[in-house]
């Protein structure tokens, strides 16, 4: 370990206990330090070197137990006091009026961010569909299956939970989640061992929703569902530090040998296309493919960029439906609103109960007459985009009870951002096992790593900057390009090519294109979060189960590496395990 490694991780664990969770109803997501030899962490031994106990380099790696501890980066900027002011935005719930977290609603996916991110990690598998299920990650994804287009009478996050009167866009309790046992790969791999017999199983769920569960004008028509879970929140700024050259370049190198997502990979001219980058332009940095903003990297379909315009981003707003300067509209659908404003439960309710103007229901009353309230209701929930900011604002932010201020400060997104940006990466374990060892030599051998690329480096991070945080800066006379954790020329170790790919799975994700999940820290899921579910939703229960779906199909872009981990005897796959869940 580096002299600088040395006085970073010294002081480091006095301040990582700062980010435990702090709320009784939540998980905890920090158990203390990891327990390390003192005469072997941060040294190379056998076939690891010593950069590899740092996954998220000397910036970026935490020595704790944790998926919530602040990056070193973020320690020694002075950073500790968002950081943790940010945590609380993620780990508490919204409410509809009480200050700091306000704004929940009309319509919700979940009413705090835990819910979905059990203990900062992977979500859990769920036989039901239940929003305020702690450890509940899934998202339902509603799309046409000869378009793969997602269904526009609900919101792409579909919501299933609303405040009163208002009846959420999909009633949660007609969703059916149902567990399928496969009998037999597609592939025509046994579903035994070669060398030993010893049997595995596969699971995948079959969800469906019916019709009637949308209370939405129209009701969708032609559609199918699938789940995608959430995956960890640790590291993502890391991830936002790599260049866009270094992930093109990556890309380039496999569509020699693979077919890329067309949608996202020009592969005539051998780069991406326009559309796999963010839209706005960056901010005073310049872009290397011209006046585009950063290459979309988060999530499994690749389809948000850089964190300020990612998922986390993202979510604070549609998930609770709490707007900011720059997101200053509702996240709903006008079929929704109609629904709404036609039925006659609710036109009744707010005009009981919206007369005065301290009700939460008072924008929304107009004159008191049945079609006052009927027209105002669809205008108000049909404010889903910029165009109706103008309309949103007038009768939401001109008086009681919002008094005309965001829901959500540039200030609290600013923190909030901070959080997002200073998760550490857990240090790595138990590397000078020789069984890590053997599977780590395996774990190449096989062809693992060609999808699971070990390290990247990062650039100088010269990050995008949003609107909002941009005018936070604005207001307090600092350079909004460097109030942020920032994480240059890291060797860090993800174990992701940052590339999408098809494994051909039964009830495959939407699309079938699906980004390389990085596996730093997922070996301590268990341990923090109470589960060890992986893949895009939970199917698979453990490491073995994750590695075999792999090959359920020949088509699979990891088939012939899946094959090669099936004919392994049983001490070398043991190895392959110990090696992923070290890392």
């Amino acid at each position: 370990m580096n002299k600088l490694s040395q006085l970073l991780f010294g002081s480091m664990l006095a301040v990582t206990g700062l980010s435990a969770c702090s709320d009784d109803s939540t998980e905890s997501s920090n158990l203390g330090p990891l327990t390390l030899e003192e005469d072997v962490f941060g040294k190379a031994t056998g076939n690891f070197t010593a950069e590899e106990w740092f996954p998220g380099g000397a910036l970026g790696t935490t020595e704790n137990a944790s998926y919530s501890a602040i990056t070193p980066a973020a320690q020694e900027a002075g950073m500790e006091a968002d950081f943790n002011t940010g945590e609380d935005f993620f780990e508490h719930l919204y409410t509809f009026e009480q200050e700091p977290r306000k704004g929940l609603g009309p319509a919700w996916v979940r009413n705090s961010c835990i819910a979905c991110h059990p203990a900062y990690g992977h979500g859990k598998r769920q036989t039901e569909y239940r929003a305020n299920q702690i450890g509940n990650g899934y998202l339902l994804v509603i799309y046409h299956p000869d378009t793969n287009g997602y269904i526009t009478e609900v919101t792409g996050m579909p919501q299933t939970q609303a405040m009163t009167p208002f009846k959420a866009p999909i009633d949660e309790s007609q969703i059916k989640i149902e567990w399928k046992e496969v009998t037999a790969m597609e592939s025509g791999l046994p579903m035994q061992f070669e060398d030993d017999g010893e049997k595995y199983s596969l699971i995948y769920p079959e969800v469906t929703i019916p019709v009637t569960a949308f209370n939405t004008n129209p009701k969708p028509s032609n559609y199918e569902v699938r789940l995608e879970s959430t995956i960890g929140l640790y590291g993502t700024g890391l991830i936002d530090a790599i260049t866009d050259e270094d992930i093109e370049a990556q890309w380039a190198l496999e569509s020699k040998y693979v077919e890329l997502n067309p949608a996202m990979w020009d592969k005539e001219a051998g780069r991406f296309k326009a559309s796999a980058y963010y839209s706005a332009p960056y901010n005073d940095t310049g872009s290397f493919h011209g006046d585009h903003g950063p290459l979309k990297r988060f999530t499994y379909a690749m389809t948000r960029g850089t964190l300020q315009d990612g998922a986390g981003a993202n979510a604070i707003w549609n998930i609770t439906n709490v707007t900011r300067s720059d997101r200053h509209w509702l996240y709903s659908t006008p079929a929704w609103a109609k629904a709404q404003s036609e039925d006659p439960e609710v036109i009744a309710y707010i005009k009981s109960h919206g007369a005065q103007e301290s009700s939460l229901l008072h924008p929304y009353y107009a004159d008191g007459t049945d079609d006052g309230i009927k027209d105002r209701v669809n205008e108000i929930l049909s404010c889903s985009s910029i165009a109706k900011k103008e309309t949103f604002d007038k009768y939401l932010f001109n008086g009681a009870p919002y008094n005309g201020q965001d829901e959500m400060s540039d200030k609290q997104y600013y923190q909030f951002m901070v959080w997002h940006r200073g998760l550490a990466v857990p240090a790595a374990r138990n590397l000078n096992d020789a069984d890590v060892q053997r599977g780590k030599e395996i774990f190449n051998e096989i062809g693992c790593a060609q999808c699971h690329r070990p390290s990247w480096k990062t650039g100088a991070d010269n990050m995008w900057v949003d609107a909002s945080t941009k005018a936070y800066a604005q207001s307090i006379g600092k350079d909004a390009s460097q109030m942020l954790p920032k994480y240059p020329n890291q060797t860090i170790w993800p174990y992701t090519d940052m590339v999408q790919h098809r494994l051909f799975m039964k009830n495959d994700i939407r699309t079938g294109w699906c980004r390389t999940t990085p596996l730093w820290g997922r070996g301590l899921s268990r341990r923090l979060t109470g589960a060890d579910d992986r893949l895009h939703d939970c199917r698979a229960r453990t490491v073995i189960e994750a590695i075999m779906w792999h090959g359920y199909s020949k088509q699979s872009d990891a088939y012939r590496a899946t094959e090669k981990f099936y004919k392994l005897k049983k001490s070398d796959r043991q190895a392959v395990v110990k090696f992923i869940e070290a890392i």
